[in-house]
């Protein structure tokens, strides 16, 4: 029993509204093979619509107003992904939440930056010494640099960005990322 409590990993993803939580979340479960194929909110461009909303009002608002657990294996862990609510109206839940994982993935939308609801978020994980890696999605969208963003995630919170890959291009002409841990690029147009 020892040994299967110490395999298992609980990790949040949280943001504001919109950011793409559900998105993110059914691609970390697709990438770990703990489902065939990735769903949309809306089921948008025929997709089926994502695991992790699964009420009928959650598909039809495209909105989380519950937290969502995926489970599956990765590697020697367990991991628990729990697909969190981003709307202030439902962040209760969040909050619970945040206060019975081992980490958290925070998502920012790089049209937008840090939102209000994100750093409500960012202090609950703070207050209850909750890691956080941060994730830039929405990089084909105009919005804020990579250097702007980075700058306002050291003035704002307090956290000093270490990229672990960097956009090429600038939001709203993304064509690709460079890889700091094989020294790559991967070029997406």
């Amino acid at each position: 029993m020892t040994h299967e409590a110490a395999r298992r990993r609980s990790i949040a993803v949280i943001c504001h509204p919109d950011a793409g939580k559900s998105t993110l979340t059914e691609a970390l479960a697709l990438h770990a093979h703990a489902i065939d194929s990735a769903g949309a909110v809306h089921g948008k461009g025929g997709r089926s619509g994502t695991v992790s909303n699964w009420s009928e009002i959650e598909r039809s608002r495209g909105i989380s107003i519950t937290s969502a657990a995926l489970q599956f294996e990765y590697g020697d862990h367990m991991i628990n992904l729990l697909d969190t609510p981003g709307h202030a109206d439902f962040s209760e839940d969040t909050y619970r939440v945040l206060t019975a994982v081992d980490a958290a993935i925070m998502l920012l939308d790089a049209s937008k930056g840090l939102e209000p609801q994100t750093l409500k978020l960012f202090d609950v994980c703070r207050r209850c010494d909750v890691p956080v890696i941060t994730f830039v999605n929405k990089w084909d969208r105009p919005g804020t640099g990579v250097l702007a963003l980075c700058d306002e995630l050291e003035q704002r919170i307090g956290l000093r960005p270490t990229p672990l890959s960097w956009p090429i291009g600038e939001a709203g002409r993304f064509v690709g990322l460079l890889d700091r841990d094989d020294a790559g690029a991967r070029t997406y147009r």
